[in-house]
């Protein structure tokens, strides 16, 4: 599992799409596979799950997504998650594939 925590000052809609466009278009086995979208008063929750082969790993491996905004026009806190890329049994091992899919996101951002 690797994961990346950041703060974003930009549109939270362009941020959105801009993410998930370029999941989308940096890999030919790239999926969305669900999203999930909340708002409460000015609060915004955005949470996108994608997949995708890992030719270094031999396997699939998710990346989930999930942007919050408190207020309108505030900063976005970004969190992102992968899994699924170990080949072991009992313990991780060969995670290449989990941090090149966060790679391809921290290139987006």
């Amino acid at each position: 599992m690797a994961k990346l925590e950041m703060t974003v000052r930009a549109g939270f809609d362009d941020t959105l799409r801009r993410i998930t466009d370029g999941i989308m278009g940096g890999s030919i086995s790239a999926s969305l596979e669900d999203s999930s979208d909340f708002r409460e008063g000015g609060a915004r929750c955005s949470v996108r799950v994608f997949e995708r082969y890992s030719y270094i790993g031999g396997n699939r491996v998710s990346l989930s997504v999930t942007l919050f905004q408190a207020e309108p026009n505030g900063p976005i806190c970004l969190s992102a998650i992968t899994a699924g890329g170990s080949q072991a049994v009992f313990f991780k091992i060969n995670t290449f594939g989990e941090e090149a899919f966060l790679d391809k996101l921290r290139e987006i951002l």
